[in-house]
């Protein structure tokens, strides 16, 4: 699995923002794959809530992702070893986004079969 897989995939799901929601989707991919304060579910949570949030919503997470980063950058003038620690971790957790939607997927298939496989026997049975 490489990053620039996790990339096409998140951005693909951040495209699915409401129509009248304008937002410049590689810009916010960008602010939520660097931000270093939220984890890997998190940032699912985040991308699983796209198809939902308003347009306030988006402008206040970008504002948050940007504050973040700013204040990131001025700490690891100072403790840049932590901050190599976090973007190391950060980016360990980017690839991990990928397991847990494709574990997702997996679940849904097995279950989307197993339910066709139901139907099957009520149908065979008369139900």
């Amino acid at each position: 699995m490489q990053v620039s897989e996790v990339d096409v995939l998140v951005l693909e799901l951040l495209q699915k923002h409401l129509e009248e929601v304008n937002v410049d989707e590689q810009t916010f991919l960008d602010l939520l794959k660097h931000s270093l304060s939220l984890n890997t579910a998190e940032k699912k949570r985040v991308v699983d809530a796209v198809p939902t949030l308003s347009q306030f919503q988006f402008d206040e997470l970008t504002k948050v992702f940007s504050e973040e980063r700013i204040k990131f950058r001025d700490l690891a003038k100072e403790h840049p070893e932590d901050i190599k620690k976090l973007l190391t971790k950060q980016q360990t957790e980017w690839l991990q986004l990928w397991d847990l939607y494709k574990s997702e997927w997996e679940n849904k298939i097995k279950e989307d079969e197993a339910k066709k496989r139901e139907d099957e026997i009520k149908k065979s049975l008369g139900l």
